[in-house]
């Protein structure tokens, strides 16, 4: 699926949220939190319209991510 070019600028601006976080082992400022939050939510809206377009490779997925029993 590719990205529009307005959400990998959003992913873009977002990534450095991430790396700062893993870095510092720690959200360490509020600015740090709602950047995650806004990535959660982006990230969500992905996995929701590429779920839309690719249901079986979703359900793949979920099922490769089992544990085995």
């Amino acid at each position: 699926m590719k990205l529009e070019a307005a959400t990998f600028v959003r992913l873009r601006r977002l990534a450095p949220v991430v790396d700062d976080v893993l870095n510092a082992g720690e959200v360490e400022h509020g600015d740090q939190a709602v950047g995650l939050a806004s990535l959660a939510q982006l990230c969500s809206q992905l996995f929701d319209a590429y779920h839309s377009q690719y249901p079986g490779e979703i359900a793949q997925a979920r099922r490769d991510a089992l544990p085995s029993q």
